[in-house]
């Protein structure tokens, strides 16, 4: 039996329902592991491992789809080793859809030193060369490529758009984008034009290799390959990021949908993110890379993103914070040591449903690692329902009085973010189970 070599065809992509301000969408991912309904949160896997839960848990959990690091497995195991396990999805034992990012992401968190970009506080800052305070720069951008000193040993590698594309075949995940460069908001514009020209001929060179790679890997499913928007804080450098990525063609084909990322200011994610799916087609998938916040959920779905992602679920659940409807707290405080509830009242999650608060307290006291598994799983059950119930209200018209429940009872006028005047801010039970 000879199969069919991979085409685009194998991945597609259809849009259920529209917000009224004809961005926001609920829709469909066919990959060939399975479809993902969207919007979806894609739980976060760097290490080709969700940290300290099971992959069966995942999907228990309503976890749709996995994200892991090319760089990250470039370095460990190293991706060929992957590609003889017969690629990420079997390596880890998840069946289902699964997306690698291109590495971009340390050209910043490597180069500048820098872990975090959304809540960057950087009024009246300019500069080039900024570090991290405590921190050395261990890459380093040409226009063809990244220098990069690995965080295990410190050896030197080079990463090129070539090379990430290489790797990313190798891993074998559905999704995969585009080698890009992550700047910081403390970049220059000038920097941000020549940043956003480099990652425009990154992209370029990612289709090419990326075409010449599916030619000959045919016993492998097709991957599709995204497109990845960057621009920083700057109106014009994302539409032209936007229209330049939708104008890449090599040999017939294009981008099968785009990412979003770079540098985002926390308090204008939704106008930023509405600058780039204005310009993007409509019949091709958004993914914003590294959110996980309510607000900034709602923000992001309301300005048309289908899939994101982020590790902010499960790294904070490492520290014993717990996210509920209520709002986030900590279950190591003395008020929880005879707490003989659930984290949650009403969760559903395996943790919830079998375990009190006084006993993750406990956990977490005596330093057992089953603290963070228990305290993982319900925290990406957490995301993953608002998710799926903000995907709910969309389909039925009730996503302005989602988020106006959802967001009073989460910040409890802690600081909730405003309700945009013309925006329906009436109490309606829309977001029923959370």
């Amino acid at each position: 039996m000879i199969n069919d070599p991979p085409s685009p065809d194998d991945f597609s992509f259809r849009v259920d329902a529209v917000l009224p301000n004809g961005l926001g969408r609920a829709g469909v991912i066919a990959t060939p592991h399975g479809e993902i309904e969207t919007p979806a949160f894609i739980v976060v896997g760097t290490k080709a491992n969700v940290k300290a839960i099971l992959p069966e848990q995942i999907a228990q959990l309503g976890g749709q789809a996995v994200l892991a690091n090319a760089f990250h497995l470039y370095l460990q195991p190293g991706s060929a080793i992957i590609d003889e396990a017969g690629g990420l999805g079997a390596f880890m034992n998840w069946p289902g859809p699964t997306f690698t990012d291109s590495g971009g992401f340390q050209v910043m968190s490597l180069g500048a030193g820098f872990k975090k970009v959304l809540a960057m506080d950087v009024t009246g800052i300019q500069n080039d060369d900024v570090i991290a305070e405590g921190k050395q720069r261990q890459a380093h951008v040409d226009d063809d490529g990244v220098w990069f000193h690995s965080p295990i040993n410190g050896d030197r590698h080079r990463f090129t758009p070539e090379v990430s594309m290489r790797v990313q075949h190798e891993l074998g995940a559905d999704i995969i984008f585009a080698f890009d460069e992550l700047t910081t908001l403390m970049n220059t514009r000038g920097y941000q034009e020549a940043s956003v020209e480099r990652t425009q001929a990154w992209a370029k060179r990612c289709l090419v290799a990326h075409s010449e790679l599916t030619a000959q890997r045919t016993h492998r499913p097709y991957q599709a390959l995204f497109g990845v928007v960057q621009g920083a804080q700057y109106e014009d450098l994302r539409r032209q990021a936007c229209r330049g990525l939708m104008a890449t063609e090599v040999d017939g084909q294009r981008f099968d949908g785009y990412g979003i990322g770079g540098a985002l200011e926390k308090q204008r994610l939704g106008e930023i993110v509405s600058w780039c799916t204005s310009e993007l087609p409509q019949d091709k998938p958004r993914h914003l890379l590294g959110i996980s916040e309510p607000d900034d959920l709602f923000a992001a779905i309301e300005a048309g993103v289908d899939t994101f992602d982020c590790v902010n679920p499960s790294r904070v659940a490492r520290n014993a914070a717990i996210y509920t409807a209520s709002g986030r707290f900590n279950v190591t405080t003395a008020a929880n040591r005879r707490a003989f509830t659930p984290l949650e009242d009403g969760c559903d999650c395996y943790t919830c449903t079998h375990f009190t608060r006084a006993y993750l307290h406990h956990l977490f006291k005596a330093k057992e690692i089953l603290a963070a598994t228990l305290a993982t799983i319900h925290n990406e059950r957490f995301t993953v329902r608002l998710v799926d119930t903000i995907r709910a209200a969309l389909v039925s018209g009730d996503f302005e009085a989602c988020r106006t429940e959802v967001l009073g009872r989460f910040y409890g006028g802690r600081s909730a973010p405003t309700i945009r005047p013309g925006h329906d801010d009436m109490r309606r039970p829309a977001c029923q189970g959370l």
